[in-house]
């Protein structure tokens, strides 16, 4: 079955505020190679809005904290996708607008399009593009993998609890090295 691996905002803005926990690119990095590998598609999603933050609600908690600092908009270095794990030729990018790699992009077209209907997930933070993207996903018919080791959050409790307790109800949760083994 035609699968692709999100990669989700690991951006140079999102990383710098998580550092490289215990070799976390690294080990995206070997996630992505072996993706490449197996013919899996692999797709990084990236967050940016345009100057000015016209896509951007007052009410937006999350996102209306950063409206107004030019931060995360076109140019913005913190909008680059982290070097350690840089596409290759062939890979997809897709920007949203939202926390779900859903919301605000064209994920959705590039997935039927390619026929694709397997997700495996990776990304920054567990607790948010993570888990609107699996969420979102499995409404719509997905199979999802998740790769715990892949995702890194700021509380790790809510990592655990969400990669534990709530994530195996509607996807696999794997570790990346586990992952890669299957692939072969």
């Amino acid at each position: 079955m035609p699968a692709a691996l999100l990669i989700m905002d690991v951006q140079q803005g999102i990383v710098e505020r998580f550092g490289d926990d215990a070799g976390y690119l690294a080990r995206l990095a070997s996630a992505a190679d072996a993706a490449r590998t197996a013919g899996i598609t692999v797709i990084y999603v990236t967050v940016a809005f345009r100057a000015g933050y016209p896509e951007v609600s007052r009410r937006n908690k999350g996102f209306g904290a950063i409206a107004g600092t030019g931060r995360f908009t076109a140019g913005d270095p913190a909008t680059r996708i982290h070097p350690s794990v840089t596409p290759a030729a062939g890979d997809i990018t897709v920007t949203k607008l939202r926390v779900s790699a859903f919301a605000g992009s064209d994920l959705e077209v590039l997935l039927r399009s390619g026929g694709i209907d397997s997700l495996v997930l990776a990304g920054i933070a567990t607790s948010g593009v993570v888990l609107s993207t699996l969420r979102q996903a499995a409404d719509l018919d997905y199979q999802l993998t998740v790769l715990a080791d892949g995702c890194l959050d700021s509380d790790p409790e809510v990592h655990r609890v969400l990669t534990e307790k709530v994530f195996p109800r509607q996807a696999d949760v794997v570790d990346i090295a586990d992952w890669v083994a299957s692939l072969r």
